[in-house]
């Protein structure tokens, strides 16, 4: 959350709301909507850490609140956030460990797991076809997530086929 805060900030000043509809209005509903505590507590980390400057603001019929904006150090950890690149293999995923456990702990059958996880990925798939038709369809960054979302679930499909070849 830190560096996606960060981002948004670099177009101007916001206060911490007006992030939170920034991100859910940028990213659809398919993306895990963000918690607005979440945000004020990121904020003030990032704060402390020096990334952005905060400035209370009087507002005559509401409480003040707080416009943060990128500070110098803040620009340069986006700037640098965007030259990297991400690399996040899956080697560390739950359900293969569940899959690897199963036989040798005796407590689960392998192509139940397997038949389970089919199941829940299908059952995703098909909530986010909805989602991809409903209020998101003019939002090509929503669509976008979840065309990779799918594509990522369809690989995960063939990887638990390929598995349930390899242990029947």
């Amino acid at each position: 959350m830190r560096l996606p805060l960060l981002a948004l900030l670099a177009r101007g000043p916001a206060h911490g709301y007006e992030l939170k509809q920034d991100l859910e209005k940028l990213l659809g509903s398919a993306y895990p909507q963000p918690n607005v505590g979440q945000i004020y507590v990121t904020l003030g980390r990032l704060e402390k850490a020096g990334l952005i400057a905060g400035e209370d603001v009087e507002q005559t019929s509401r409480p003040n609140k707080r416009i943060y904006q990128l500070t110098e150090a803040g620009q340069e950890a986006v700037l640098a956030w965007f030259e990297g690149t991400t690399d996040e293999p899956r080697v560390r995923d739950e359900f293969f460990m569940k899959l690897a456990l199963a036989a040798p702990s005796g407590m689960a059958d392998r192509i139940a797991l397997i038949n389970k996880q089919r199941r829940q990925y299908l059952n995703t798939m098909r909530d986010l076809s909805r989602l991809g038709t409903a209020e998101d369809a003019d939002n090509r960054i929503a669509q976008l997530l979840i065309e990779g979302a799918m594509l990522h679930l369809q690989a995960d499909l063939d990887w638990l086929e390929r598995c349930q070849e390899e242990l029947e």
